[in-house]
């Protein structure tokens, strides 16, 4: 591809990500270069431009530096995980509630036949909403500002669910209900104290429990001293996975 105004384009410079969106004012400073629209404009993706490298953003680039936010994300790491736990696929309906910035719902939707998603604040619905007409993302996404536990859910509609709430268990009898036979529930919990709170809670109505914790430790990439980063993200959730017995 070659780049365009109204195009995003991630930008590298040296160890440095800055996702930007051209447009005929756009230019970007970095120490002492400079780098402008007209430098950019009829570029393809991968070259180099005054020390910037020029790549097409994906959506990991999209949610770390892209999305706006008023709490932590569901970071890529965690929910591209969970999308593989929920055996997403063209054909599948996934539940989700607790929107948040519309992180974990964006990676969802890639996936997803349908993503219905519940979310009581208006300000995280609306904020989620910002962030996916930004990017032109979750075409397939039906969203309502509405709790949960007062939604009308057909039984037996939804192949999967995602739960990102303070308090998941107490939505479990009803989304075992809105869950097909042996449809994967998941949740991402913070503290262990939440963790065993939801195996309490699912204990008779889902089977094939799994508490997992991603870890994820980037390293320098000079070959002549490979190491870690100094700085790793210690912890962000755990996540729990169930499946629906009947």
């Amino acid at each position: 591809m070659s780049f365009k105004e109204g195009d995003w384009v991630l930008l590298v410079y040296e160890d440095k990500r800055y996702l930007r969106k051209l447009d005929r004012n756009f230019s970007l400073n970095v120490g002492k270069q400079v780098v402008k629209f007209e430098d950019i404009e009829g570029r393809r993706a991968g070259e180099e431009v005054k020390g910037f490298y020029l790549l097409e953003p994906t959506l990991e680039d999209i949610i770390l530096l892209g999305f706006k936010r008023k709490t932590q994300i569901v970071y890529p790491k965690d929910s591209f995980y969970v999308a593989f736990k929920l055996g997403l696929s063209k054909e599948k309906k996934l539940l989700e509630f607790g929107v948040g910035s519309g992180a974990s719902t964006a990676v969802f939707s890639q996936l997803a036949g349908e993503v219905w998603v519940y979310e009581v604040r208006e300000d995280f619905y609306h904020l989620a909403m910002k962030n996916w007409e930004r990017f032109n993302l979750c075409g397939n996404v039906k969203i309502s500002l509405q709790d949960f536990s007062e939604a009308q859910v057909e039984e037996n509609f939804f192949d999967c669910a995602f739960v990102d709430v303070k308090e998941p268990e107490r939505f479990v009898e009803k989304v075992w209900k809105a869950l097909k036979p042996g449809g994967v529930l998941a949740s991402i919990l913070p503290t262990t104290n939440q963790v065993v709170s939801m195996l309490r809670a699912t204990q008779e109505l889902f089977c094939a429990h799994e508490v997992v914790e991603t870890l994820h430790r980037s390293y320098k990439t000079n070959p002549e001293r490979l190491r870690p980063q100094d700085l790793m993200i210690g912890h962000t959730g755990y996540l729990f996975f169930a499946r629906k017995r009947i």
